[in-house]
This record gives structure tokens, sequence and C-alpha cells, in this order.
């Protein structure tokens, strides 16, 4: 008999980026009823998110390659997975799979699309030769594929959605704002701070624009008064990665300790007492940001799109200007030297969270954004 439920779709670029971003709300839409199908690159999750009951496809997707022809060659062998699948609605994840799925959506005349851009990232924020040559032919993919006739583009902050809309890259009225990808508040729970001397943390992909050169020169300025701990993995697909012969050489001098990718996010929480991300990229708004908030501690991020979504200055952290580490050190130093404030802010991100960030509120938007859609069809 066939699978009467309806169909969702969706395409992004690495099954570990569904894995800690979008999982929850592909959980919330299989128990709302929804057939759940991810297309990605297979990489380190698909045998965890199969086990859940999301279907999954293997895709040749990557993010480095600038060849138009396996482009489109790729969109081609999407849009004949898109006709077998018979979708209700598709659900494109960040700015490539937004471009060559728009274009197999079109051709396989998918009736429904949602576009998540999760921060505009290089191409827009990079001064490098290589960004500034993307982003004109960027920008031109963009207008053609993300305003469907049937379909809405999801945002994480206000900046990056009023840059696309004053772009022309998309219609406001195609527009919908969901702050994040949500945060598990049961599982990122306030707890006592640790003994010790306090332990400062940055986890991201170890790139330079997540502000990584800052955060070290930060703890140099700041050196024995503060650990400084750095949890991520190199990410060599990107184009400017941190290397491994770099993290070793600042562990050598005494700076960082580098603790490789960190798979118990919540556990480390507990052993940190102040949160850092000088990114210097537009973000679109970062879950590890909003992780360590949701387990009330304090923050320190710089003042971009994306991070100033999550903390409020003064009240929930401090936002520095990025590219600044004399600034990120001093905001470090008072989360420092006093117990009592790192408190009071830990307490006010908490409460933000709640309000704002968590899994119940996200998934809720996102849901009712694809039953619209639906309707829409019928």
């Amino acid at each position: 008999m066939p699978d009467q439920r309806p169909t969702l779709v969706f395409l992004l670029m690495e099954d570990w980026f569904f894995a800690s971003h979008f999982w929850a709300r592909g959980l919330a839409a299989k128990a709302a009823g929804w057939r759940v199908v991810l297309i990605t690159r297979e990489n380190q999750s698909r045998a965890e998110i199969e086990a859940s009951g999301i279907e999954f496809i293997a895709a040749d997707l990557d993010r480095k390659r600038l060849n138009p022809f396996k482009e489109l060659a790729f969109s081609l062998w999407l849009a004949r997975q898109y006709q077998r699948l018979k979708p209700d609605v598709v659900h494109h994840i960040a700015l490539k799979p937004i471009i060559f799925g728009g274009i197999a959506a079109r051709l396989a005349r998918v009736p429904a699309v949602v576009n998540a851009p999760i921060g505009l990232g290089f191409v827009f924020s990079s001064q490098k030769l290589l960004a500034k040559l993307l982003k004109p032919l960027v920008s031109l993919g963009l207008r053609a594929t993300m305003s469907p006739q049937h379909g809405i583009a999801i945002f994480e902050n206000p900046d990056d959605l009023n840059a696309m809309v004053e772009g022309r890259m998309v219609a406001r009225e195609r527009t919908a704002l969901i702050r994040g990808a949500g945060v598990d508040m049961t599982r990122f729970a306030p707890m006592t701070e640790a003994e010790g001397r306090p332990r400062i943390l940055l986890a991201a992909r170890l790139i330079r624009e997540k502000g990584i050169p800052d955060f070290v020169e930060a703890a140099r300025l700041l050196k024995g008064q503060a650990e400084f701990w750095l949890a991520g993995a190199p990410d060599l697909s990107n184009p400017n990665p941190i290397t491994e012969a770099e993290l070793r050489g600042w562990e050598a001098q005494g700076l960082i300790k580098w603790l490789g990718p960190v798979k118990d996010m919540a556990g480390l929480l507990r052993e940190i007492h102040i949160f850092t991300l000088p990114s210097t990229y537009r973000e679109g708004l970062p879950k590890a940001l909003l992780e360590a908030m949701s387990a009330a501690r304090p923050a320190v991020a710089t003042d971009i799109p994306g991070c100033r979504e999550a903390v409020v200055d003064h009240e929930t952290g401090f936002l520095v200007p990025p590219h600044n580490p004399q600034a990120l050190a001093a905001a470090l130093a008072r989360l420092i030297a006093s117990p009592s404030l790192r408190a009071r802010l830990g307490a006010n991100g908490r409460a933000r969270v709640a309000a704002h960030f968590s899994d119940e509120i996200v998934c809720q938007k996102t849901l009712a954004i694809y039953d619209g859609l639906k309707e829409i069809r019928r």
C-alpha cells in the first residue's frame, strides 16, 4: 500500500550539520505525521539518523567544488530524486543547496520550497579575492531561486533578512524569521560553576572567520589569569581553515588547550566558566552560543549579525568589535574577576533562550510553515 503521509525532504551539505542543527525539526515533523527524507553528503551521522526513522539518501555534495558543469549535473540528479520522491515540501539549507536545489525543484515541479540561508558566511563577509569573485554569481543564483512561486525563505536573524530583501534576492512577503536551530534546554541546564581557575571556551568549526586568531591573542594578553579551551576540528574543506600545526604551536606556547571535536557539549559546558565566540563574519545564529547561554554561562561575542541576536550587551554577556583582541580580552577580564557578574549574566542568558530560542519554539514555528505550504498546495 502506498505511503499516504506527506513527504518532507531536507537538502543540506553535511550529515553532521543536520544532526546538530535540524534533527529536532526532522523528528518533530516525523512525529506530526510527515515522511521525512534527508539528502546530504554521507560523513559521520548516517547510522544514527536512519535509526531515528528518517530516510537517508547520500549525495555528491562538495562545499569547495566550483565546477559549474558538475553542479549542473548534480542538479539534474537531484531533480530525478525529487521526481521519484514526490515531496510536498523541500527544505534547502545553506546557499549552495538553495541555488542548485532550487534548479532541481523547478525542473521536478516540486510544489513548495523552504529556503534557509542560515547565515551569509564566507561569500558575503570575506574580503578574499575568491569571495569577491563568487559574490555576484551567488547573488544572481539566489535572485533566481530564493523566491519560488510557492515558497518561503526562513532567516535566523533580522540583519540577514533585511540584507537579502534590500539586495533584491528575496521578496519581503516571502520571508519568515525563526531564530536559530533551537536548544534542548533540559540537556543544556544550569550547573554550579566548577572550582579552580576560570576556564574560557570557544567551540566552533576551526576556521579563521570564527575569530580563533583573536581568541589566541586574547589568551596571550590574559596569560596566567584563566585557561583558554578550544573545541572543534580543522575544517579543511573551508577556504580558510586553522591548521593542526597552528593549534599545536599555540598549545606549545601555553596559550590554549585544544580539545579536538567534542560530542558531549553539555558535559563540557559544566566544566567551564565563560563562553566566547569572536566571529568576524556574518553568523546565522550560532547554536553553540545559545547552548552556552542555556547552560547559564555568560558569553562574550562580537557585535555582528547573528551574535548580537543572541547576546544582549551587558545583560546576558558582552559584545565587542570584531578583529579586536584587546577589547575581547578586556571583556573576558571583567568576567574572570567577578563570579557574581558571571552568575547574573548567565541567569539572564538562560531566560533569554527560554523566551526565544528553545527547541519547542523553533520546531513549532517551522512545522507551522510546512503545514501552511502543504495547505496552499491543496
